[in-house]
């Protein structure tokens, strides 16, 4: 049974699944811009939502920080840059593949 995190690294804007200690999926992402900062630290999700309209893409994944999140984009130009309100924004089919992969209660970590 894997044991999935998540952790998220602002720096180079890339989210990486891992299980256990070992990196298995890295994908890239879209974050928060500098008047709207992602927000670092230690969270969990707590909720999914699929296909929730609007900029939010096919998946939205809550995370224990009120709302922030992981979630899908109606605008893939803008994956890989400084763009968000603070969530992480990532592809559609890397969002959903990503779901698929961990549960509610997952570990996620933010880091600048």
């Amino acid at each position: 049974m894997p044991e999935y995190r998540i952790i998220v690294d602002l720096s180079d804007r890339r989210l990486h699944l891992l299980d256990g200690d070992r990196v298995v999926r890295t994908f890239p992402v879209g974050i928060g811009r500098m008047v709207t900062p992602t927000p670092t630290g230690d969270y969990t999700i707590v909720n999914k939502a699929p296909n929730p309209g609007g900029p939010f893409g096919v998946m939205w994944m809550g995370l224990s920080q009120p709302h922030y999140g992981i979630h899908g984009t109606n605008n893939p130009a803008s994956i890989g840059h400084i763009v968000s309100h603070g969530c992480i924004r990532m592809y559609n089919e890397d969002v959903l593949a990503l779901s698929k992969l961990v549960p509610i209660g997952t570990r996620v970590t933010i880091r600048p």
